[in-house]
């Protein structure tokens, strides 16, 4: 099977690695210093147990790698608009596309009622949805957690699960396939047939640990040891649980119990914690302006959403990693 990673980070550094080193032709879609260090290198995986090394094609042009039997999209959400067009010739008829990303995916609020255009928050003109096929797309969500401590080189940190499933719900054929293929790769895989629940179900925890924590720099730890900041969490996951419940995306948990959970993560921090620390564009839209966005298209009201989202983009466009107001939403 000919699979290519679009995005070579953590996510998608950790994908690549384990798939190459389980005898899958791996090519990746980088550019700059990752794609320098990938032609010099190969996939490189840092785990506990030594160093995973296997070769890549890697090229900067998807015309160079040519159809895929398997795209997996491991780049930041912001990114994806401008990019999506250029990953046409990677794209057959036949062709899986693994959105790998965390947050609202693009394809998520597509055949539900009142939701005919796309969301502006993750698809803005429906730049993704055009050229990336929805009957193409399986779902996915990711339970890894990885750095990149220099291009090109990734370290595992915790985890290895993989939900799978076809975004309209149900089992398949092709979904069944991949996961074999992910397993023999090592991946704690399971196949969900309702992989949007799942989705929503992962977005209910981070909407809020990952940006609170950006902005205050602490770890989800301190964070839930603060009362007024776990109350404050807490209702804001109570909004997005009533707009799950009108998609079809009921979380039956409640906050603190979905907390517990969480604290056993320890002093850990977020993914939107390390990318304000490294001075990187943050993934806002996806986590948190795609929740406000499809609840006001139901006409739920998210006070406590709409705070946190306030905050973190005067934070983030304060410190350059949003785009002001009325700029393109593109990668930094």
């Amino acid at each position: 099977m000919k699979v290519c990673i679009v995005g070579a980070g953590a996510i998608g550094g950790f994908l690549g690695s384990k798939l190459a080193a389980a005898g899958a032709s791996v090519s990746a879609l980088a550019r700059g210093a990752t794609l320098e260090a990938l032609q010099s290198h190969g996939w490189r995986l840092q785990t506990a147990e030594g160093l995973i090394q296997a070769p890549v094609e890697a090229a900067e042009s998807a015309e160079q790698l040519g159809e895929q039997d398997l795209v997996i999209i491991a780049v930041k959400g912001q990114a994806l608009a401008d990019l999506a067009p250029r990953l046409a010739p990677l794209v057959g008829p036949q062709t899986l596309v693994l959105p790998a990303m965390n947050g609202v995916p693009w394809w998520f609020c597509q055949g539900l009622p009142g939701f005919e255009a796309p969301l502006a928050s993750v698809d803005p003109a429906g730049a993704i949805a055009r050229p990336i096929p929805f009957e193409r797309v399986v779902g996915c969500v990711v339970h890894a957690s990885c750095t990149c401590p220099e291009p090109g080189l990734v370290r595992h940190v915790m985890g290895n699960g993989l939900i799978i499933g076809e975004p309209a719900g149900g089992a398949s054929t092709r979904v069944q396939q991949l996961a074999e293929l992910l397993e023999r790769a090592g991946f704690a895989v399971t196949v969900s047939a309702d992989i949007r629940y799942d989705i929503w179900y992962k977005l209910w925890g981070n909407l809020t640990m990952n940006p609170v924590s950006a902005i205050t720099g602490a770890t989800i730890d301190r964070l839930l040891d603060d009362d007024l900041v776990r109350q404050f969490c807490s209702a804001a996951m109570g909004e997005a649980a009533a707009i799950g419940r009108l998609i079809g995306c009921d979380v039956t948990q409640s906050p603190d119990e979905r907390h517990a959970v969480t604290r056993k993560l320890g002093a850990f921090k977020t993914s939107m914690l390390q990318d304000a620390e490294a001075g990187r564009a943050i993934e806002l839209d996806s986590i948190v302006g795609a929740v406000q966005e499809i609840g006001r298209r139901l006409g739920v009201d998210t006070p406590n959403i709409d705070a946190l989202l306030g905050l973190t983009r005067l934070f983030a466009r304060v410190h350059g990693l949003y785009p002001d107001a009325g700029a393109p939403r593109t990668a930094q």
